[in-house]
């Protein structure tokens, strides 16, 4: 969890009704362009973007750019990052907070269906699911083995059918924001952030949403971190459901 304050930062008040978070490391390459678009297509709504300790010039270049800009001091990881966007909706009265990538892979055109499928369902979570048309890019090969494992797993322990669980264009209200403010997951979070959810009693629903390959810089999950990944989130989400079934025996 982060425990960090705001005045230990450099950021910027935003005063609309939705805020777009981008966590963004040494993401020079494309952050303009990302914030460019997201302007354009939600000119609505405010830029976040979480300049997760880059080494490089995301930070300038995202002000430049026009985004409202956290600077961390240190690298937290995508987790700690999206954490601090949550915070900062939550203690500027937002009442819509999304996460889009700064890599280019989620289009800013589909942030407008997120919204209004949130408003519409009375879900707390709305997310971009790229599997439910089959269109644009699908992931590679090994790594849409791991999502649908991942997805089969999630499905069964939450009792509804997750299509795509570590997609991270995702849309959130009020008290999805509030949560994530206070407990959100840390090295991988897209996944244990769906059991999080369930567990407090909160409601997510997929949308299909168009994704890209990522257009600029590298990722950092390899082929052998993709097996950690694998099985550090299938660890981490059987113990957040284990917990809610401890806690929920102890109260009979």
């Amino acid at each position: 969890m982060l425990n960090m304050t705001f005045d230990q930062m450099t950021c910027f008040p935003g005063d609309k009704e939705a805020l777009i978070i981008v966590p963004a490391y040494n993401e020079a390459e494309g952050i303009v362009r990302v914030v460019n678009e997201i302007r354009t297509r939600a000119p609505y709504a405010d830029v976040l973007v979480v300049n997760d300790g880059s080494d490089d010039a995301t930070g300038r270049l995202a002000e430049e750019a026009g985004a409202l800009v956290i600077h961390l001091p240190a690298n937290l990881g995508i987790g700690g990052a999206v954490q601090t966007g949550y915070r900062y909706a939550e203690e500027n009265g937002y009442r819509y907070a999304a996460q889009i990538d700064g890599d280019g892979q989620h289009n800013p055109a589909d942030f407008e269906r997120l919204l209004d499928t949130l408003r519409g369902s009375g879900a707390d979570m709305v997310v971009g699911s790229r599997f439910l048309t089959g269109q644009g890019f699908q992931s590679t090969f090994a790594r849409k083995i791991g999502i649908d494992l991942l997805a089969g797993l999630v499905s069964g322990l939450i009792g509804r059918k997750v299509t795509d669980p570590t997609s991270g264009y995702r849309i959130c209200g009020r008290r999805a924001i509030e949560l994530f403010a206070h407990d959100y997951p840390t090295d991988y979070p897209e996944v244990e952030a769906l059991v999080l959810m369930d567990n407090s009693g909160l409601t997510f629903m997929e949308t299909p949403v168009v994704m890209s390959a990522r257009k600029t810089g590298k990722s950092s999950i390899s082929a052998l971190k993709s097996v950690y990944y694998m099985l550090k989130v299938t660890l981490a989400v059987l113990i957040s459901k284990s917990r809610k079934s401890r806690g929920l025996s102890a109260q009979l």
